[in-house]
Order: structure tokens, then C-alpha cells, then sequence
């Protein structure tokens, strides 16, 4: 980075634990829970993914910044982490598409950061203590007068975050001549999810999460998607009571991530909070139809109940993590919907799984979905 902005700055965990490093983008003082991303490439799509609204984000990749800034390459309309860490904050870049560099960016967002740190060394420390709160500062580096500030800061579990982040007021995306409506409920929603679908022919109207769904279903749509988004899954009793309604009329339904865990939560599925989540763009996870492995992006610090799925004769389980072996996906069968917890749509991330939005529309045209065993399936 520029060494004119040197300064030193902190990374100060819950428990006591800390790391020093240099400022890295505006300075000042941040906090939130602290998670880690195990993605080579993708920043900025991370930095501006909703789900992450109210986290410190570990980049596990040394060099961040190094191709620069684009403005095509977001997926909301502004940062949503809390902060940064990193090893190399590189503010030269390379690549010819981009038109700024990355200090310039979190100077525009006011996004505070650290680099220079072992970030090895606290993506294991998370690996072995689990996900807690942390502080971020350049302005003081005393440890002392820090800790004091974490009475005042939330623990994820328990915390509704989707409606911080969803838009104000419904709009529309897509092409209004496309063949297919779909009602997206916005819990967090990724602008590469609404793009995928709009390849596919659906002309989307964008709900705020608090939506009554009898307000969402006047739109008459072919099919309502639940989308991702950060917080506690179990703390949105809005969607939970609106989700079981929508099931009640056996409308196409496709969730994703957090809209995964709404839908199960509507089955009477418990949820849970994990040790440190999934994030990253290389996690496997089994398709239990094909029995293929899937490589995916993934972006979750809660988790629905594997075992009361199994319990669950109305509902198929399709996709398990062969990591841990979490529930990744589901399909009911007296209903019309199915779920995964992972990113499909891949900004940043591998495609082997966008075919998804391929079943979503074949779902809302009245065909049969899941049918192909052991077949790779290309999509857009």
C-alpha cells in the first residue's frame, strides 16, 4: 500500500486473543462477528454480498487488491462487510479493466481494514475457537480501552439482519417481455441470482423481505424465489409464517442459502449455528441423485437440522456437504419446491451448479425436475 498511510492498527478478538497489522482503507474503528473466505479470486464480490453484512471477513488468499477494482463487479449497490483482514493489501493492479484501485474504493465506502496480519495464523485460531466477535482499529491499538467496547456489540445468533439489507421499495429487473414472472423475495439478494435468472426468461419484481406474501402473490408470478441474506435464520418469524403460506398454495419455489434455511424453517426444521460456517468458492458438496460431487461457493454461518430432514417422508434430501456432512439441499415432494444452502449462481465461484436455475424454470413450465441420474447437466 502507500506508504504515506502507514499507520499501525489492530485486530482484537473477544476472547482476548489479538493480532497487530498496518491500516489498511479508511481509518478508524469497526467490528462484527469475524468469519474467514477461503476464495482465490472474488473480493469484490464478497466485499458487496449482503450476506455478509455485520462480519469481519478473513481473506485466506495473500494478495488482495492486486487486480484492482471494477464497477461491473458488484453484487449490491455498496460494501456490506464490516471489515477486512488480509496478508498483502496490494494496492497496484494489473488487470486493464479496472478503474481504481482498492484503497481508493474503501476510502469511497468508508470501509475499514488490516493487512500485514498472519492470516494463517487466525483462520486456525477461528478453526479451533469458533466464529466470535472481533474489533478492527487503526485509531488506538490499546487492548484495554477495546475490550470495553464489546458489551456493546451483538452476537450473530439471535440477530435479524435481512431486512437491514433488503430494498426499501419493490423494482424490477429482467426483460418485461420475458415468458416467466418471478416474485424474488429480497432477504439479500445477489445481483448475479436476478442475472441468471433473467438469461433463463424471467422478468423479476424485487420484494423488501417484510412483504405480506398475499401483497407478493397479487403480482400473479409463475414461480416466487427466497433469496440469500445474513443473520439468524430462526429470528426472521416474518418469512418463516410467510413461507408456510406460500406452501400452502403450492406455487413454484427455488430458495437459496438463507432462503433454504426459511423454507426448511417453515417445515418445522430447527436451525443451527455453526462452529465457523462455510465461505469460500471450492467447498464440495454430493448431489444424492446423480451421486456426483459439485464444487461450490458457499457463504453460511448457520445450518439447518440434517436429522429432521431424514425424518421428513414429504421431503427428498439432495445435496449433503462431504466435508461435514451438513444438509445442502432439499426437495418436497407433495410440493412444488426445493432449496440448497449453496451459491449456484457463482459470483465469485465455480459453475458446476447453475443448472439450478435451469430446474427453477423447468419447475414453473409444469415439468418434471431432478429426473436425470448421473448426468452432468451444462448451463449459461
Amino acid at each position: 500500500m502507500r506508504l504515506e498511510n502507514i499507520q499501525e492498527a489492530i485486530l482484537l478478538l473477544e476472547d482476548g486473543k489479538y493480532f497487530k497489522g498496518i491500516a489498511a482503507g479508511e481509518i478508524g474503528t469497526t467490528h462484527g462477528e469475524i468469519c474467514f473466505n477461503t476464495g482465490m479470486t472474488g473480493y469484490q464480490e464478497v466485499f458487496t454480498d449482503p450476506s455478509y453484512y455485520g462480519q469481519l471477513i478473513v481473506m485466506t488468499n495473500v494478495h488482495i487488491g492486486n487486480y484492482g477494482v471494477r464497477d461491473e463487479d458488484i453484487e449490491s449497490d455498496s460494501m456490506k462487510i464490516s471489515g477486512l483482514i488480509t496478508r498483502n493489501y496490494t494496492v497496484p493492479y494489473s488487470r486493464k479493466m479496472a478503474n481504481k484501485d482498492i484503497q481508493n474504493y474503501f476510502e469511497f465506502e468508508g470501509m475499514v481494514g488490516i493487512s500485514g496480519v498472519d492470516t494463517r495464523a487466525v483462520v486456525r485460531y477461528i478453526r479451533s475457537k469458533g466464529a466470535m466477535n472481533a474489533i478492527i482499529s487503526s485509531e488506538t491499538t490499546n487492548v484495554e480501552d477495546l475490550m470495553k467496547k464489546f458489551d456493546e456489540i451483538p452476537s450473530m445468533e439471535g440477530l435479524e439482519l435481512a431486512s437491514k439489507v433488503s430494498t426499501d421499495t419493490p423494482y424490477y429487473f429482467g426483460d418485461e417481455k420475458s415468458p416467466l414472472r418471478v416474485a424474488v423475495l429480497d432477504y439479500g439478494v445477489k445481483r448475479n441470482i436476478l442475472r441468471c435468472m433473467a438469461k433463463r426468461g424471467c422478468y423479476m419484481k424485487v420484494f423488501p423481505a417484510k412483504t405480506p406474501m398475499k401483497e407478493v402473490l397479487n403480482w400473479k408470478a409463475d414461480g416466487v424465489f427466497l433469496s440469500n441474506g445474513p443473520g439468524d435464520p430462526a429470528s426472521m418469524d416474518y418469512a418463516i409464517k410467510d413461507v408456510q403460506y406460500l406452501l400452502k398454495q403450492d406455487i413454484p419455489t427455488f430458495g437459496i442459502c438463507l432462503g433454504h434455511q426459511i423454507l426448511s424453517l417453515a417445515l418445522g426444521y430447527k436451525t443451527f449455528k455453526m462452529h465457523h460456517g462455510h465461505r469460500g468458492l471450492n467447498h464440495p458438496v454430493e448431489n444424492q441423485l446423480t451421486g456426483l460431487c459439485e464444487i461450490t461457493s458457499q457463504n453460511h454461518g448457520f445450518c439447518v437440522s440434517l436429522e429432521d430432514a431424514q425424518k421428513d417422508s414429504e421431503v427428498e434430501i439432495t445435496y449433503k456437504n462431504l466435508n461435514d456432512n451438513t444438509l445442502e439441499g432439499i426437495r418436497l415432494l407433495n410440493k412444488r419446491a426445493f432449496s440448497v444452502q449453496f451459491h449456484p449462481e457463482a459470483a465469485a465461484g465455480p459453475h458446476d451448479s447453475r443448472y439450478l436455475f435451469d430446474e427453477f424454470v423447468n419447475l414453473m413450465k409444469g415439468k418434471e425436475i431432478f429426473v436425470e441420474k448421473n448426468q452432468v447437466v451444462e448451463s449459461v
